[in-house]
């Protein structure tokens, strides 16, 4: 018996965590490659693929399973139930790694991890699969996309069908990084030299010049612009906020929510160094992520507190030139980069984060002073947290619309950012799906409590 790839077993332990204990993918595949960063790309680039793409596909592969099982997936032990998924993604959609070597290796690993007694019902469901896999074509939307289908259909209430497979296509792409340049830092053409001698691929997004996206490199840490500082992981919708909220030098900046602190170093870093920017979030482990982020750019204008934003901080009443409230959400825009988000939001979930955004809402606000700005964004594709939080902002406070004056040149077609807020598709724009909407202060009265 051949010894099972360490590159499948750790994508196995990953898995079990995510599909049976419930762990965010992101976290623990982070936490993995970090653990084993010896290993050679080639490994890690496997680990990563057949981890996430199981997670993507996992509503059509246990479909499949179903066809090809005498067994049931929910009476399956958990091993074998993700031993299976696993390698049925394998034959599926891995075409260069062949079927063969794919039932021998999961036949092994369920040997290698004492279920021996199953290692001819995992080596027929694999075969059973290999055999047939010409014939998997589904046609309901569900499968096809593995989407749950109360979220299809949540979509479909609000968008048309095109846009709606659109994205549902978009979510199963691989996305590539992408980057934004820390301008006050250094210049974007040697920061793409040095990109490019290094043997990464990079790309202009269409949405703004201070995004690239890259492929082609194993380890960001180890890129030298990364290391400098000189470059931030920040999708582009994300970056529009800073371009939309452009901020004075010198002007007084809190973020709200703020971790990883990508928002906050954009603000800072159109500053110029100049002002203050001060960034906020629930625990101490979200703001040890901006403070490494802050830390490895060196900017000196960043400030970083634990604060619950449901709590009224009264020495920050209308101070703020400008807010940044990057409310918590359903993150139904990320899909396709935290794939198992699908699975564990609820339209329970989505009424509770509504709830709270608007509680939160209710108290930045009051930070904001006359004729600041204040920024509403979430990560998500819901009109409950997106659009229908804008309408009953605007009713309840003393702030106006903000027309987007410098939407990106892809954007000017969309007509509501006139009336200071857009909405991002995934597939219909190369980005994240995102919300952004703009508000500024009237100069009146106490707000509401």
């Amino acid at each position: 018996m051949t010894k099972p790839s360490q590159a499948r077993e750790i994508a196995l332990d990953v898995l079990i965590e995510v599909l049976e204990r419930g762990g965010q993918c992101h976290v623990v595949l982070r936490q993995a490659l970090e653990k084993y960063q010896y290993l050679d790309k080639k490994d890690r680039s496997l680990i990563t693929r057949v981890t996430e793409g199981t997670i993507e596909n996992r509503l059509a592969i246990d479909e499949v399973i179903s066809r090809c099982s005498s067994v049931a997936i929910g009476k399956m032990k958990p091993l074998i139930r993700t031993l299976l998924r696993m390698s049925v993604y394998q034959i599926l959609w891995m075409d260069r790694i062949p079927d063969r070597a794919v039932c021998n290796e999961a036949v092994n690993l369920a040997a290698k991890r004492h279920f021996t007694g199953l290692r001819g019902f995992v080596n027929g469901v694999l075969r059973s699969v290999s055999r047939q896999k010409e014939s998997f074509v589904f046609s309901d939307w569900e499968t096809r996309y593995s989407m749950p289908a109360w979220l299809i259909r949540l979509w479909e209430e609000q968008y048309d069908a095109k846009m709606v497979e659109g994205m549902l296509q978009a979510f199963l792409r691989q996305p590539p990084t992408s980057v934004r340049y820390n301008r006050s830092l250094a210049d974007a053409g040697a920061i793409r030299q040095s990109l490019e001698r290094q043997g990464v691929t990079v790309k202009e997004s269409p949405l703004t010049s201070s995004v690239v996206l890259l492929e082609g490199y194993d380890s960001l840490e180890e890129l030298e612009v990364f290391e400098k500082g000189f470059i931030q992981v920040q999708d582009a919708s994300s970056c529009l906020v800073g371009e939309i909220a452009a901020p004075q030098p010198g002007s007084v900046v809190l973020d709200i929510c703020g971790a990883p602190g990508g928002k906050a170093l954009h603000l800072a870093d159109q500053m110029g160094g100049s002002g203050l920017v001060v960034v906020r979030d629930l625990t101490e482990r979200k703001i040890r992520m901006v403070e490494e982020n802050v830390s490895r750019a060196g900017y000196s204008n960043v400030r970083t507190e634990v604060w619950d934003a449901r709590v009224y901080d009264p020495s920050w009443e209308q101070r703020a030139d400008l807010v940044i409230a990057d409310l918590p959400c359903s993150g139904l825009g990320v899909i396709g980069r935290k794939p198992d988000i699908k699975y564990r939001v609820t339209p329970e979930r989505l009424a509770e984060l509504a709830a709270l955004q608007r509680e939160i809402l209710a108290v930045v606000s009051r930070y904001v002073k006359p004729g600041g700005k204040l920024i509403y964004s979430t990560c998500t594709v819901n009109r409950m947290e997106n659009e229908e939080q804008r309408e009953w902002f605007l009713a309840g406070f003393p702030f106006d619309p903000l027309p987007m004056e410098k939407p990106a040149e892809i954007l000017k077609a969309e007509e509501t950012t006139r009336e200071g807020y857009i909405q991002l598709i995934p597939g219909r724009y190369p980005c994240d799906g995102f919300f952004i909407a703009a508000f500024r202060r009237r100069d009146e009265g106490p707000e509401p409590l």
